[in-house]
């Protein structure tokens, strides 16, 4: 497949803000939050066609498990988990950049959190682009200090207020466990096929989410790092995960859309938590866990 030098432009533009964005990531992530944990930085082959930077740590104090994955692929058909809402794209030629974060804390007062920005560039006579990702939060506990934290710097990642309201509705609809009636967390931002009103306005806010995730996660996790938990919180803590590996599992487009487009495996499971239970009939038992089940149950406003 050739590329036009408009669409390299563009292409390479992107690669390479993406791939400086992991790299901050992942110094916030190890020298900031938890620099105990073990990194791993597994070999990828480098190709004209394919670029992968996964990184991963865990078996620290405080983090049990994150990840922080870079990928640039170009292939001769766009997968179904990409084009679906366009159909009009799919079986055309594309290249993709996408980073993806995940952090699994060890601590049940931190909660669980992701990121992932992704521009697609897609061959069909016209050149379409656009940017997708999001920044979304998964507490165990609720504490509406750290859920107003988030959506402020959420709104601030934004283009203006409207947007604001529009990705975050987007990220209250898209994550959400019909099977149990409950959000996986307390949202934040989700858009897809953003292309308007032009490429330099959507490229700053798929980077101002980047900026604002490690803002606002590395404030929130630094205000409940001391909080003191028991073993019954860590009980909880892998109850929830379990929601957590469901979505992942059954509804997540990014999973799909990995494995249809032949990357790592590995890669493609890293957001998986390193441990979770699943109890036949698990409830909430105490009034702080009937707390979170209520906001998941009916996601709210928090601005």
């Amino acid at each position: 497949m050739v590329e036009s030098t408009h669409e390299a432009d563009l292409v390479r533009s992107v690669r390479e803000a993406f791939m400086s964005q992991q790299d901050e990531t992942w110094d916030v992530l190890i020298h900031e939050l938890d620099p105990s944990v073990e990194e791993h930085e597994p070999e990828s082959p480098v190709t004209s066609e394919t670029i992968a930077r996964p990184r991963v740590c865990t078996e620290g104090d405080l983090i049990e498990k994150a990840a922080c994955n870079f990928t640039h692929s170009r292939g001769a058909s766009l997968p179904s988990a990409a084009s679906a809402r366009n159909p009009h794209l799919a079986g055309k030629p594309f290249s993709a950049s996408a980073l993806s974060v995940i952090v699994h804390p060890r601590l049940p007062r931190v909660p669980t959190t992701h990121m992932n920005v992704r521009f697609f560039h897609v061959d069909d006579g016209e050149g379409h682009w656009h940017f997708g990702g999001g920044m979304d939060l998964t507490p165990h506990f609720l504490y509406g200090e750290d859920a107003v934290t988030w959506h402020e710097h959420a709104r601030t990642a934004c283009r203006d207020h409207a947007q604001y309201r529009q990705f975050k509705q987007q990220c209250d609809d898209y994550f959400f466990l019909p099977h149990r009636n409950e959000a996986r967390g307390i949202g934040g931002l989700f858009f897809d096929d953003l292309n308007e009103p032009d490429f330099a306005s959507c490229f700053r806010v798929a980077l101002q989410v980047c900026e604002h995730f490690r803002s606002a996660y590395t404030t929130i996790f630094d205000r409940r790092k001391e909080t003191q938990a028991n073993a019954d919180d860590e009980y909880w803590m892998l109850h929830r995960r379990s929601r957590y590996a469901e979505f992942n599992l059954i509804h997540d487009r990014g999973t799909k859309y990995g494995l249809q487009s032949g990357r790592r495996v590995e890669s493609v499971l890293a957001s998986m938590p390193p441990r979770a239970n699943w109890v036949y009939g698990q409830g909430a038992e105490t009034e702080e866990q009937q707390k979170l089940l209520s906001c998941l149950q009916n996601p709210r406003e928090w601005l």
